[in-house]
């Protein structure tokens, strides 16, 4: 009888252990593929081609929250200034990169400037001299999705635009962002219902939109606004008023990394490029400052970032240099969203490219990994490998 029990106990445990390293067998199998994963202490557990450079895909934001948190703290909050030139009776926008500068930021700012006295606008002036005039990153798609939102000094709601069209009626499809004519204007090419779009490949649009959006809500706040939009330099007056965002740098880094947001990754590397070579941001020196960034802090070699966001199918970086970049950001590993029970991790997807990079939690001690592939794998691959390689 007690040999029977044990014979029936083996038919329930053997399927198990024959199925417990599943998803690591099919990696396993993989041509193109690199995995590492180290102890606490930043010893190596497993590695398999590890020091191979791959593509990283949105595991590349790793690098720019790290780069961002390094160089102004997690507590950092961006700023925006205004001037008013009397004489002309424009307010001008010295356009700082704030990736966060939505309606709700905006509204603060009518009301702000409102109780400055602000009574007439005959024009918004727009100084957007901190990035290059036309500037797309590579990598950056031509769709209308949000995830291809292009950069811009001045951006509001992420240069995307929420609308809807209700029995022929375009109208906003959020309730704190007024309807302008340039939101209007996409919102016809919609038959019926609800879409978020891009501002448009030509981030000229992004800043008029800025602007209108601006001149609504202080319309909003009873100021006459003129509808004239005027770009140059921001003449030699005063700072008027200074918006200070309500959102911390850890905060955005937090919902970059959890949403994966392209918008805001792009934008900060491109600030800390231009405040680190003090001219206008631009693709060549993204790409010099992350790599000479990166190389003297960590003695990297045979890796290439051309993009902040992970868009550009020309970076390169190999699952050892992933955890190297980890084993720095422990200090702010509370920002990573749990993918899994025990997993806080960042994802990277692109057309043949599945990556995760993080820390397993294990008994207390965080664990970092890499995973990347740069083949055609199951979407929640990744996932499982993660996940069986927490229960290691």
């Amino acid at each position: 009888m007690r040999r029977i029990s044990y014979l029936i106990c083996l038919l329930f445990i053997l399927p198990a252990f024959s199925h417990a390293d599943e998803a690591l067998t099919a990696f396993s199998k993989l041509n193109n593929a690199g995995l590492i994963v180290l102890d606490s202490n930043g010893r190596t557990i497993r590695a398999d081609h590890a020091d191979r450079p791959l593509i990283p895909a949105s595991t590349t934001k790793l690098a720019t929250a790290w780069l961002a948190l390094m160089h102004w703290g997690e507590e950092h909050r961006f700023r925006t200034r205004f001037y008013w030139d009397e004489p002309t009776r424009v307010l001008w926008i010295k356009g700082s990169g704030d990736p966060y500068l939505v309606s709700e930021e905006l509204a603060r700012i009518a009301r702000s400037l409102k109780q400055k006295g602000l009574q007439q606008v005959k024009a918004i002036g727009l100084d957007n001299s901190l990035f290059q005039t036309g500037l797309a990153l590579p990598g950056t798609g031509t769709t209308n999705n949000p995830y291809d939102a292009v950069p811009t000094a001045t951006a509001a709601n992420f240069n995307t635009i929420a609308i809807k069209k209700i029995n022929g009626k375009v109208l906003s499809a959020e309730p704190q962002t007024p309807l302008t004519p340039y939101s209007k204007s996409l919102g016809r090419s919609i038959n019926s219902g609800e879409l978020r779009v891009n501002t448009g490949r030509n981030p000229s649009n992004a800043e008029n939109y800025f602007a209108e959006l601006m001149a609504a809500f202080l319309r909003a706040q009873g100021i006459e606004v003129d509808p004239q939009i005027v770009f140059g330099k921001v003449p030699n007056q005063p700072v008027f008023y200074t918006h200070t965002n309500s959102k911390t740098l850890g905060e955005i880094v937090r919902t970059m990394l959890k949403y994966s947001t392209n918008f805001v990754a792009n934008q900060l590397i491109l600030m800390l490029s231009s405040e680190t070579y003090q001219r206008p941001a631009n693709t060549a020196d993204v790409q010099r400052y992350m790599e000479e960034s990166l190389s003297r802090q960590f003695a990297w070699e045979n890796f290439t970032f051309e993009d902040g966001a992970g868009l550009s199918r020309n970076n390169r970086l190999s699952p050892q240099q992933l955890t190297d970049l980890l084993q720095a950001f422990r200090p702010w590993k509370h920002l990573l969203p749990e993918i899994e029970p025990g997993v806080y991790a960042k994802t990277g997807t692109l057309t043949g490219v599945s990556s995760l990079a993080g820390y397993l939690v294990k008994r207390g001690e965080w664990q970092p990994f890499a995973i990347v592939m740069n083949e055609n794998v199951p979407y929640q691959l990744r996932n499982r490998i993660a996940r069986e390689l927490s229960l290691r």
